[in-house]
């Protein structure tokens, strides 16, 4: 067989081989986005019934939740939803922030070796054991030092502030690496010390990066589930204080699924439908920002 036939034949099959991972792995693709579909599907037409029965308003807007009287008021949930992820942001992205721009400008690759994986072990960690962490120790350091009961708005900011650290450090690292080293060279040539480049110059480049590992930080504060039920008192009013207890919309659900039944069960999945659109929401405003900086 002539030597030209025979490159030919092997790149054809290369070429078709090729063509068959590729299909493949367009499958596999396709099939991730159809069950994230799927699961919308069902959420949406088991709640969304619920909302328009209720009325969007009385649901959205409503102070009183009790299900065995027909009152389907989620209001002081959502407050409490966005409370305690607020105030999970406001600990965790700093602390993640000066995390991460120690390990990639400023740690010895030894520490950076060893401090690294230590930090990605946290998110190893089962939720439920930060909630039996915050009940043994955060709410009673809450209650002796600031008041209340300790099952409060605060403490589950605190557990929430801990359990996102190793995902908003984790992206912020890897997004403050790819920035090229020309910028923190031109940088110092020009007379910045290490800490401004750091953070005149290293963070800014970065920051697509960083918004998106603070949004994913959110979404795992506003989903958390067990830790917060464990820490945050649960009851269902609008607190007022950071000291006040709450009741979160994913704490709802999972506190009340078990038992429920009828317009109970169909109000419980529409929770997950305000939950859904929340995340949404503010992913898409976030990255409005992002743009439009």
């Amino acid at each position: 067989m002539p030597v030209d036939e025979f490159s030919a034949k092997t790149v054809g099959a290369l070429s078709a081989r090729e063509e068959r991972i590729r299909r493949l792995l367009l499958v596999m693709a396709l099939s991730s986005v159809s069950i994230l579909a799927l699961i919308i599907l069902f959420v949406f037409r088991e709640g969304l019934p619920m909302i328009w029965k209720t009325g969007v308003s009385a649901f959205l807007l409503g102070t009183r939740w009790a299900p065995t009287k027909g009152a389907f008021g989620i209001f002081p949930m959502i407050i409490g939803t966005l409370e305690v992820t607020l105030g999970a942001l406001l600990i965790g992205v700093p602390l993640s922030l000066l995390v991460a721009v120690h390990l990639s400008e400023f740690a010895k690759p030894l520490t950076r070796a060893v401090m690294k994986p230590m930090i990605e072990l946290l998110a190893a960690i089962p939720s439920v054991v930060f909630g039996f962490i915050g009940v043994t120790v955060i709410v009673p350091f809450v209650r002796e030092w600031f008041g209340g009961t300790g099952f409060s708005v605060l403490s589950a900011s605190i557990i929430l502030g801990v359990m996102i650290l190793p995902t908003i450090i984790s992206i912020t690292f890897e997004a403050l690496r790819a920035v090229p080293a020309s910028y923190r060279e031109g940088a110092l040539a020009l007379g910045a010390t290490p800490w401004q480049t750091a953070i005149r110059v290293t963070l800014p480049a970065a920051r697509s990066g960083i918004v998106t590992a603070v949004i994913l930080g959110m979404g795992r504060a506003m989903g958390e589930t067990m830790a917060v039920i464990m820490v945050a008192g649960n009851a269902v009013v609008i607190p007022t204080s950071p000291l006040h207890p709450c009741r979160t919309l994913t704490s709802n659900v999972a506190l009340e699924m078990a038992y429920a039944s009828g317009d109970h069960q169909k109000a419980l999945f529409a929770t997950g439908v305000v939950l859904f659109v929340m995340i949404f929401l503010l992913n898409l405003l976030a990255g409005l920002l992002v743009k439009r900086r």
